[in-house]
């Protein structure tokens, strides 16, 4: 039974359809060779749930899920996911018992990485497909692209390595401004090329996120990996054509309202004085939900169909927002991502409040909130 009034309502339906959105974008765009799309599923899909949001790429047609790490991996697989795999994140010092356990597809982005996966599957006289990480400038996880005809030899020559893709990642897809991302672009080709010529020959290649799908159809190759479009937002500053819509509402209740007399403070600090007699109202959400307290004299929440704007701190447990004017009363729906009315917040907007971004918005709502399926 549910108690606390703050939900996370997730709606299946819509997820599905921006990945059809996103599926028919790309076809209409590269009608002969239509790139495939990998569902981004890590960080418990955004934080809108890995399990539910898995099941429902699956049957929406996803027939490739990826995750961060072989914890999350195995998550999807409990919860009954068949599609393949893909595993980004770092192997060297992970429990490679679960690669197996898991019908889980590595990457591999290190020399170590590969004799450790090849020792594993030796053990487990297994043959397994891996994707290939291409470091192109990031300099974060991969091979350098300046030094593949020394490093790669020997992961080629596993005996139980296949190598099925070969990928990288974009540090700078989400400028516009900047020049390393096509850099980027032209040293992962370089980077192709030196992985043929070693004898590499994978089946697909893939490169794209969300801002490069958005941004540039060169660098959409044979896959591309939507993760925030999925979840309907477009990375800021870009924008896009694709019909896409938000997956999470996040909503609360009025649990008190009272009036305040001038020169009278509220919240922690005393960082809010009002300046006139005023009327507050108090909503069970804050920091422990994953509210940034950042929000507090920058951000808003709608109420009765009116922004009302957060004011004094956001505390552990609650938020207080100014509805001087609204007549707002107890049991109010309280609108804090999400449309009420004519009006919206949603997750870029309250992330350029706070001057964060919306991947941070999504990936804090608190694991406390009752995530409501539909």
């Amino acid at each position: 039974m549910r108690v606390r009034p703050t939900v996370a309502r997730v709606d299946l339906g819509v997820l599905k359809a921006n990945y059809r959105a996103i599926a028919d974008h790309l076809a209409r765009q590269q009608p002969s060779r239509p790139p495939g799309v990998i569902g981004v599923v890590k960080a418990n899909a955004y934080g809108h749930g890995a399990a539910q949001v898995g099941r429902a790429l699956e049957d929406g047609g996803a027939d490739l899920l990826a995750c961060a790490d072989i914890e999350e991996g195995a998550v999807l697989r409990a919860a009954g996911v068949r599609a393949e795999i893909l595993v980004f994140g770092a192997l060297s010092v992970s429990d490679l018992d679960g690669l197996f356990d898991g019908r889980l597809t590595p990457t591999i982005s290190t020399p170590g990485a590969a004799r450790a996966v090849q020792a594993a599957a030796a053990r487990y006289k297994q043959r397994v497909r891996y994707h290939l990480k291409i470091d192109t400038g990031m300099n974060r996880l991969g091979f350098r692209f300046d030094n593949l005809r020394r490093t790669l030899p020997e992961v080629l020559g596993s005996p139980n390595l296949e190598l099925d893709a070969v990928f990288t990642h974009f540090a700078t897809a989400d400028d516009p401004g900047s020049a390393l991302f096509d850099e980027q672009r032209r040293r992962f080709e370089l980077a192709l090329a030196d992985v043929a010529a070693l004898g590499g020959r994978p089946r697909y290649r893939h490169a794209a996120n969300s801002a490069a799908v958005v941004r540039d159809p060169r660098v959409w190759f044979d896959r591309v990996r939507p993760g925030l479009l999925l979840y309907g937002i477009v990375p800021p500053p870009l924008e896009s054509a694709i019909a896409l819509n938000p997956v999470m509402t996040l909503t609360s209740r009025v649990v008190a309202v009272k009036g305040m007399r001038a020169g009278e403070i509220t919240g922690y600090g005393g960082r809010f004085t009002a300046s006139k007699p005023t009327t507050i109202a108090i909503v069970p959400a804050g920091y422990a939900d994953g509210l940034d307290l950042r929000l507090a004299g920058r951000g808003a929440v709608l109420i009765r169909g009116q922004r009302a704007p957060i004011v004094g701190s956001v505390c552990m447990d609650m938020l207080i927002a100014d509805v001087t004017g609204m007549d707002a009363s107890p049991g109010d729906e309280v609108v804090i991502i999400g449309r009420q009315g004519n009006d919206k917040i949603d997750a870029r907007e309250m992330a350029a409040a706070i001057g964060s971004i919306p991947w941070e918005i999504v990936c804090r709502v608190g694991t406390r909130i009752e995530r409501v399926y539909g």
